[in-house]
């Protein structure tokens, strides 16, 4: 993978939970270099292996340089709720 910058919009996060999804919601948490944490929409793309992805829709989804930390958060139809590892995502500035 190339490098991720702030503001970027041509990107498509997509993380892999390695379950099986099936009927679930899902979402891909985040916390951002300032710690402030949010969410996007998650669209499942794969239910037998629970990969999922978010295309960036603005410049206000990366509005911050520096280490990002993402995870999955998986809602069951029973109600279970899973939340996926936390990776790391660093995200550049412009120029660097």
């Amino acid at each position: 993978m190339g490098k991720i910058y702030k503001n970027q919009t041509a990107l498509t996060i997509r993380l892999t939970t390695h379950i099986d999804i099936t009927g679930a919601t899902a979402s891909i948490k985040y916390r951002k270099p300032s710690g402030t944490e949010g969410e996007w929409p998650g669209d499942i793309i794969d239910t037998t292996n629970g990969t999922i992805q978010y295309l960036i829709q603005s410049t206000d989804d990366l509005d911050e340089a520096g280490s990002w930390t993402l995870w999955t958060h998986v809602v069951f139809a029973t109600g279970e709720i899973a939340p996926g590892e936390p990776f790391k995502m660093y995200v550049y500035r412009a120029g660097s």
